[in-house]
């Protein structure tokens, strides 16, 4: 039989780096802290790309490149974003290597020691808006809307694959505009689209919230967020978009005429998902048995493992299942035909269930006498025996109907782990048994960080959606206008 792993329920962190491992996504880096993203793993990164990259397209934007390196001083121009990385910054000294005396291997150049040292990238904001000085004089200029896909390095101590590594896999969109309007207008657009690939293509419901000032990302005077449930009942923030204000544009001079012929600062706007996707899919939908991946996102929809004794068995299979691949293809499916005859069938019905493949198709000799196939399902672990006519349309509405039960089935877990809360003491004791917890909060930085220190819970966002309700905060008993989520999170 294929891999074994941990139940979720005995140690869902050990269960999630073990179905990393045999699912074949990634693996740890011989370098600490860092990830090798596998074939498997990386086509499910490939597809998220390709879909967000056109919904990006969509709304206007256009893809660049800049510098993996900025200049040490760039960083000091705004001040709070340099505090906000500080800690996490990976730093270029000097620029070259040369042979030790002794023989013993190469050592630093002490003479090769840069003017003004190198940042490795943990965010663009302040090389882009340092270009962004060059391309912007006029109204006529704006808005500029550009996104990159690189990679970024954040010196984490802690690491676990794809939701915390020294370096990661990311875009990040950078636009300009002409009024305070307009940026916040593209700032929610943004989020909006993360929600809308978070839901539609990842089957991954997510609240749409707006950052309290304590988590708000460095330099923004707003942050959105989108923050999804994981099925041990903890939060993930699964993607940000930040309204820079004209902070960045006062730290680079970047000014451009109005179209009433004065001078003013752009506004800006910054957001970014990451290979915290990920995790993300793989804590949200997957079980005991392996990876559950919605169909928009699998790398192979469909997988056929015929079932044969000799050359002669398979050729006679081979030759009813060679034109249903050609059709399934056509209608945009992907598929797999295993037709090797190194595992048994068990082992590799096992194996694809491990990898989480949607549908599975078997075909013995028998099958074929009979012209049907038998399909199963990796969301619900159904067989059905069906006709081989009519089977590419089948297929076609039961990915669809897949797609849309792993949602809901997610959404459902959310529905039944989101608690109301009105007094501490029932908040500390449903925040030990995990989920989203709704509870007024009186608005004030010393409350939260209180509650933070007590339960290492946070506010995960406050909801863009939902209505005002008065009440008391948990903690203080002050006055309170709208119930915030509060959870414990990756």
């Amino acid at each position: 039989m294929a891999k074994a792993i941990p139940s979720r329920s005995e140690n869902y962190s050990e269960w999630y780096n073990e179905l990393i491992k045999k699912a074949d996504l990634a693996e740890n880096s011989a370098v600490r802290g860092c990830m090798v993203i596998k074939p498997y793993g990386f086509s499910i990164w490939e597809k998220m790309q390709r879909a967000l990259d056109d919904m990006f397209k969509e709304t206007g934007h256009s893809n660049a490149y800049f510098p993996l390196f900025i200049p040490k001083s760039y960083l000091s121009k705004e001040a709070s974003h340099v505090e906000g990385f500080a800690k996490e910054c990976a730093v270029v000294t000097h620029y070259r290597l040369k042979n030790a005396e002794d023989g013993s291997g190469v050592v630093v150049d002490p003479e090769a020691r840069l003017e003004e040292e190198l940042i490795v990238r943990p965010t663009s904001e302040t090389v882009i808006w340092s270009t962004y000085k060059n391309w912007i004089q006029s109204y006529r200029d704006l808005p500029l809307l550009i996104n990159q896909w690189c990679n970024v390095v954040r010196w984490e101590m802690r690491t676990r694959i794809f939701l915390r590594t020294a370096e990661f896999l990311w875009q990040e969109g950078h636009t300009a505009h002409a009024t305070a309007e307009e940026a916040m207008d593209e700032t929610k657009q943004m989020l909006e689209v993360y929600a809308r690939f978070a839901e539609e293509w990842m089957a991954m419901p997510v609240i749409r919230g707006a950052k309290t000032p304590n988590e708000r990302f460095a330099g923004a005077d707003e942050t959105l967020c989108i923050e999804a449930m994981m099925q041990d009942g903890k939060a993930l923030q699964a993607g940000t978009s930040h309204f820079l204000g004209q902070n960045f544009a006062k730290a680079f001079d970047v000014r451009f005429l109005t179209k009433d012929n004065q001078l003013d600062y752009v506004w800006g706007t910054s957001w970014g998902v990451s290979t915290r996707l990920m995790g993300a899919l793989i804590m949200a939908h997957s079980d005991d048995d392996g990876l559950v991946l919605p169909p928009k996102l699998a790398p192979i929809q469909v997988v056929i493992v015929p079932i044969f004794r000799n050359d002669e068995q398979l050729a006679q299979l081979t030759d009813k299942i060679k034109p249903l691949m050609q059709d399934l293809r056509k209608a945009g499916i992907s598929v797999k035909y295993d037709n090797s005859d190194a595992n048994k069938p068990g082992w590799k019905f096992a194996e694809y269930e491990l990898r989480g493949v949607p549908v599975r198709l078997a075909m013995g000799l028998r099958d074929l006498e009979n012209n049907t196939v038998e399909i199963a399902r990796r969301d619900l672990k159904t067989k059905e025996t069906v006709s081989f006519d009519g089977l590419v349309d089948h297929i076609k509405n039961l990915l669809d109907d897949i797609q849309k039960s792993i949602y809901a089935r997610a959404l459902e877990f959310r529905s039944q782990n989101t608690f109301k809360v009105d007094t501490y003491r029932e908040f500390k004791e449903q925040i030990e048994k995990g989920g989203f917890l709704l509870a007024h909060w009186d608005g004030t930085s010393e409350t939260e960080e209180a509650i933070k220190e007590e339960t290492k819970a946070t506010i995960r966002c406050i909801p863009l959606q939902g209505e005002e309700e008065e009440g008391t905060c948990i903690y203080s008993g002050k006055p309170s206008k709208k119930r915030v989520v509060f959870a414990r999170a990756y």
